[in-house]
């Protein structure tokens, strides 16, 4: 009897099923809903509390008690669906989102009514062109402008950056590559400093250099005023930024045999870059808008004056604070379009300083990276030139060996 040998059992594979993909959104459609519905809610029982039941009133109060509302409304529906740690979590992340959303607002609302309000005078040329020497108050805005202010804003924030910026840079490396007793009393100045009243500081000037030395005012005391406003912002800016420089690039620095100040230059200072121009833009920020420290120190002036080192010169600030103060509306439009070119200069500079130091660190520009293939080329002729004397001087050994 012959017994037939068994087929192999054939196991039939499996349908492959495709994996899910994981959502990466955060924001799910039930958090929109709670949040949506906590925002008609909270304004619906705020205009019923206002409108019928108390006699409350006013905007403030109203946005106040409706976020209140809000937030409590918001947490409510949260937690139908959330533990005790997520509602907590969602209500700080609603109160920080609409803070900024409140910062953004009012910078928007402040940036579009300057604008708005000075919109008479900006069209004009003439208010680009032209100072106010031959101009009044009754004169129409196609007759004069506020060229004078413009290049008094120029030449002294040029000045006090050419002394904050060096200065301060050199500081806050000394605050950080030379620690001791000494170094934590700068840092204690400079702290203390920073909240310096800007009238403090144009007394400061107008004492020391005006009235103690004898200088007339003019923009170069004035830029002197605006230097010890922007000096102790920078330095406490840039002492922050090169504190967050990784202490392993400079032991790497050090290592090699390199120096200090070769280290502080090459390997410090590049990797802090862009965070150096930051400090100087919040230095900056801080100088260009003062109207006080001008004031005492360069006077007020409706003509143009180029030269910073004698006779009084003006600033946009201090010539949008005089427009203002001017009853006429064509004053108070030129104000209001002075106001509008200070910011439109602010933004300027601000952006001229993110080209120049925005770079990150080792990035190199077009010129640099040139520089570096041809030291590179000279390095490997030299390195050839060394190969070969030293064949040469080892080729005559070999031969009297051999003899």
């Amino acid at each position: 009897m012959t017994i037939a040998p068994e087929r192999p059992a054939v196991i039939e594979a499996a349908p492959s099923v495709g994996e899910r993909r994981r959502s990466l959104v955060l924001l799910r459609a039930t958090d929109v809903y709670a949040l949506l519905g906590a925002v008609a809610a909270a304004l619906s029982i705020t205009w019923l509390l206002f409108a019928r039941l108390l006699p409350f009133s006013g905007t403030i109060g109203f946005l106040a008690v409706a976020y209140g509302l809000f937030l409590a409304l918001y947490g409510l529906l949260v937690s139908f669906d959330e533990n005790g740690p997520a509602v907590r979590d969602r209500l700080a992340a609603v109160v920080v989102q609409s803070l900024g959303l409140v910062m953004v607002v009012a910078l928007a609302f402040v940036v579009v009514f300057t604008l708005w309000e000075g919109r008479k005078a900006l069209p004009h040329l003439n208010f680009f062109t032209q100072d106010m020497a031959q101009a009044g108050p009754l004169d129409p805005l196609s007759a004069g402008g506020i060229l004078h202010a413009i290049v008094g804003t120029l030449e002294q924030i040029a000045i006090a950056l050419a002394l904050t910026v060096p200065s301060g840079m050199v500081c806050a490396v000394f605050l950080n590559e030379v620690p001791g007793g000494f170094a934590r009393f700068v840092r204690t100045v400079v702290e203390a400093m920073t909240a310096l009243p800007s009238i403090v500081a144009g007394l400061f000037i107008y004492a020391t250099v005006i009235l103690a030395l004898g200088f007339e005012r003019s923009g170069l005391a004035a830029s002197l005023a605006l230097a010890v406003m922007m000096l102790p912002i920078i330095i406490r800016a840039a002492d922050v930024v090169i504190r967050l420089v990784p202490g392993t690039l400079r032991e790497a620095s050090y290592a090699l045999g390199t120096s200090r100040w070769r280290t502080v230059w090459h390997v410090v200072l590049p990797t802090a870059r862009s965070g150096l121009t930051t400090s100087v833009i919040l230095g900056t920020a801080r100088g260009v808008g003062e109207t006080s420290p001008v004031l005492l120190t360069a006077g007020f002036t409706a003509e143009l004056n180029s030269d910073p080192l004698s006779g009084p010169q003006v600033s946009l600030p201090l010539a949008t604070f005089e427009f203002v103060k001017s009853p006429e509306p064509t004053m108070i439009a030129r104000g209001f379009g002075t106001a509008a070119a200070l910011m439109v200069l602010v933004l300027l500079l601000f952006i001229v300083a993110r080209v120049i130091g925005g770079r990150g660190a080792g990035r190199l520009t077009k010129r640099q990276e040139h520089r570096r293939v041809l030291a590179s080329r000279r390095d490997a002729e030299r390195f050839a030139e060394r190969l070969a004397a030293r064949a040469k001087s080892e080729t005559p050994m070999e031969t009297r060996s051999e003899q």
